[in-house]
């Protein structure tokens, strides 16, 4: 793990005609920004105003994480928001995995245009997971989810290990965002590995059956859980902005 100074916030204003539609980039738990950089950087290049906060207790270390709660890591991507809103006429955000969680958090609370989410979580793929609040107390961390990625050699620099504490506090920003899902007014897109080892395909059903709109669901067949950073990442790339570009400008929608 790098020191926390090497995953400082990604930030860039806009250019273009895209430069009045900022994106809020999310990473996932036990992540960082590093997840997400190359998508966040594509939607920048493409002239949308980005940024991609640091969540708090990311970057440091996972007994750091494990003494956070999640409406703290909330916390930043309203920061995030707050900051981008200043500059542009509208806000999107995009999430990846439990970035996707708070990204549709983020858009029943607040007026974003547009979300865009991969892999994004709302339930968890061991069944053991109902007992983090209960294992917490003797147990501190567990093998690491980190890096589910189908493309050799690359790593998405991840925590060594997974705090449970923390988990415990995931399940509960998924038990306080689900009820929120039907004030999700904006439209939703969500890229769908087929293989994936850290969300289970139950999250996409309860985002759909949750939203009061089905969302946009495209299916990556060639990545796994981490698909910002794996072979079908170009897809992800290229169908956001055209998603995006559709949320600002319906009329520049393509039949489907």
């Amino acid at each position: 793990m790098r020191a926390p100074s090497d995953f400082l916030a990604f930030s860039r204003a806009g250019s273009g005609e895209r430069q009045r539609t900022g994106v809020v980039v999310s990473h996932g738990f036990t992540g960082s920004p590093t997840s997400v950089l190359p998508w966040a950087r594509h939607l920048a290049d493409a002239g949308f105003a980005v940024r991609v906060p640091l969540l708090e207790g990311h970057g440091t270390s996972w007994q750091h994480l494990n003494r956070t709660t999640w409406q703290q890591w909330y916390g930043s991507l309203v920061t995030a928001y707050h900051d981008l809103a200043d500059h542009v006429d509208g806000v999107a955000v995009a999430g990846l995995s439990m970035g996707g969680t708070l990204a549709l958090r983020l858009a029943a609370q607040y007026p974003i245009v547009g979300a865009t989410l991969v892999n994004p979580a709302m339930t968890f793929a061991s069944p053991a997971a109902r007992w983090v609040g209960a294992l917490k107390f003797v147990c501190r961390s567990l093998p690491a989810i980190g890096s589910d990625i189908k493309a050799p050699g690359v790593d998405e620099e991840a925590y060594p290990r997974t705090p449970v504490a923390a988990t415990h506090q995931l399940a509960r920003l998924f038990a306080a965002t689900d009820p929120l899902l039907p004030e999700v007014h904006c439209p939703v897109q969500i890229f769908r590995s087929t293989v994936d080892a850290v969300v289970p395909d139950s999250s996409l059903t309860a985002i759909t059956a949750g939203l009061p709109v089905a969302p946009e669901v495209i299916a990556l067949h060639n990545s796994y859980h981490v698909a910002t950073l794996d072979n079908d990442a170009a897809q992800i790339f290229t169908a956001s902005v055209r998603f995006l570009d559709a949320c600002v400008r319906p009329e520049t929608a393509p039949s489907r």
